[in-house]
């Protein structure tokens, strides 16, 4: 990996060791300039094309338990240094650790880029690109209202060094494309939409068919024109597999991250080791896949990324364990230290977060199923913290009848727990797939990849208006 200067390291050093000076345990820098771009298209007219450029310093101090932080846009010592003194006012001791010189640890990219934003001269090639989803949208159906889209990339350059010796460089390309259609019928109207993102530059756009993805979204839409009200009860349903997997990100994964765990706010901060899911389900988060939208060559920590198991047939294996979440509760580091940006401080998070393959094809899914739901397409939610209650729209929902799957359904909607989903998955499916989204937490919004195979869960119970 190429490495990069944002901030000249004796300037480091000396905020890092004032900070040490004031009693500090520990002390951080996390510096960070940010491109980004996006253009978007509505009415099949360009609407927007911005783009900018954010530079700044977080600034995070240690006290036991207790975590200060602040940020300036200013790479001046002095500035810095004020900072410190600001933070630590109120803490401020004899020294209780000396600092460590840098040691600096160089890369491997397990995510190569080719068109990075910063060498980005494609900007006709972009609009043509929009311009063709649109095309294929509106062609596709008269009853396309309205069709819009976007193109959008960032660039983030990130250096970090703290007071044990650690100084590490990383920058990271990613790209999202959207596509988003309106269908109209009788006074009758319905959304489908697609984002499939990647850690790339614009050579993402490559490996997507900008007509096959308009159509993706404009299908989704004109399938619930007319749909049949969807039953409500407890029912079986077969969740799809990619997207599908945000009621396990959603539901269960936040309460694996030692954020919530450590302030005993998850049902899981006491199961380490004990069955809590289905024996057939085995889930991991992981930072490794070359190029996946949730995946980190090192975490905003400055830890390199890792695989980390968090079930195993069904046995709660592991936490997503932040520094101050290792310090809190005891377990180790697993690389999962993540924020937006220099304004936030780190906290565990989540990066590809998936129920890992089984064995069973979607026909023996099927099959086993007399009256239920097929969720192909799960939509957005809401989700209660620390217990995990769900409350998720489907996005496109069929009915299955003596095994087949029959008509489309509308207004579907799950309702449950975490824990309670995890011990009525009876099925997992062969084909592993993940999907882009955004993640909102306490350290801000940042790319995290959720997935599954497909999965049929015995007893769910589902809100419709049949």
């Amino acid at each position: 990996m190429t490495s990069f200067s944002l901030l000249a390291p004796a300037i480091a050093r000396d905020v890092l060791d004032h900070a040490l000076a004031l009693g500090a345990d520990f002390a951080e820098l996390f510096v960070e300039r940010k491109r980004r771009s996006q253009l978007s298209l509505l009415s099949s007219q360009i609407e927007a094309i911005s783009g900018g450029l954010d530079f700044g310093i977080g600034v995070r101090l240690c006290y036991g338990h207790k975590v200060l932080y602040g940020y300036t846009n200013l790479a001046d010592r002095n500035e810095l240094l004020r900072i410190v003194s600001l933070l630590a006012a109120k803490d401020r001791r004899d020294p209780v650790v000396t600092a460590s010189a840098f040691d600096f640890t160089r890369l491997s990219d397990r995510n190569p880029v080719a068109l990075p934003l910063s060498a980005d001269k494609l900007l006709e090639q972009k609009i043509a690109y929009l311009h063709a989803m649109d095309a294929a949208a509106r062609a596709e159906s008269t009853k396309v209202s309205q069709f819009s889209a976007s193109a959008l990339g960032w660039e983030q350059e990130v250096e970090i060094f703290n007071s044990e010796g650690l100084q590490v460089s990383d920058r990271r390309h990613y790209n999202r494309i959207t596509a988003q259609t309106i269908a109209l019928a009788g006074g009758e109207q319905s959304v489908g939409y697609e984002a499939p993102g990647a850690m790339m530059g614009w050579e993402h756009a490559a490996l997507i068919d900008p007509r096959e993805l308009a159509l993706s979204s404009t299908r989704q839409a004109l399938v619930k024109l007319g749909a049949a009200p969807c039953p409500s009860g407890t029912l079986p349903v077969i969740l799809e597999s990619g997207f599908g997997g945000v009621i396990f990100h959603e539901a269960c994964g936040h309460l694996l991250e030692t954020t919530s765990v450590a302030k005993k706010a998850s049902v899981f901060h006491d199961k380490m080791g004990q069955l809590i899911a289905s024996p057939v389900v085995n889930a991991v988060d992981e930072g490794l896949q070359g190029n996946a939208w949730g995946s980190i060559n090192v975490d905003d920590e400055g830890m390199a990324t890792q695989h980390t198991q968090l079930i195993k047939n069904g046995v709660l294996s592991g936490f997503l364990v932040d520094r101050m979440g290792a310090l809190k509760t005891g377990y180790a580091r697993t690389g999962s230290g993540r924020r937006e940006s220099y304004r936030f401080a780190p906290a565990s998070r989540m990066r590809n977060t998936y129920i890992e393959a089984g064995h069973h094809s979607l026909d023996e899914m099927l099959a086993s199923v007399e009256y239920g739901i097929y969720a192909k397409r799960m939509g957005g939610g809401s989700v209660q913290p620390g217990t995990g209650e769900f409350n998720f729209n489907v996005q496109e929902a069929y009915l299955i009848e003596g095994g087949k799957v029959t008509k489309p359904l509308k207004s579907a909607t799950l309702i449950g727990t975490g824990p309670q989903v995890l011990q009525e998955i009876s099925m997992v499916g062969k084909d592993l797939a993940i999907s882009a989204g955004m993640c909102g937490s306490v350290s801000g919004s940042i790319p995290a990849s959720v997935g599954q195979p497909q999965l049929k869960v015995n007893s769910i119970l589902v809100g419709g208006n049949a």
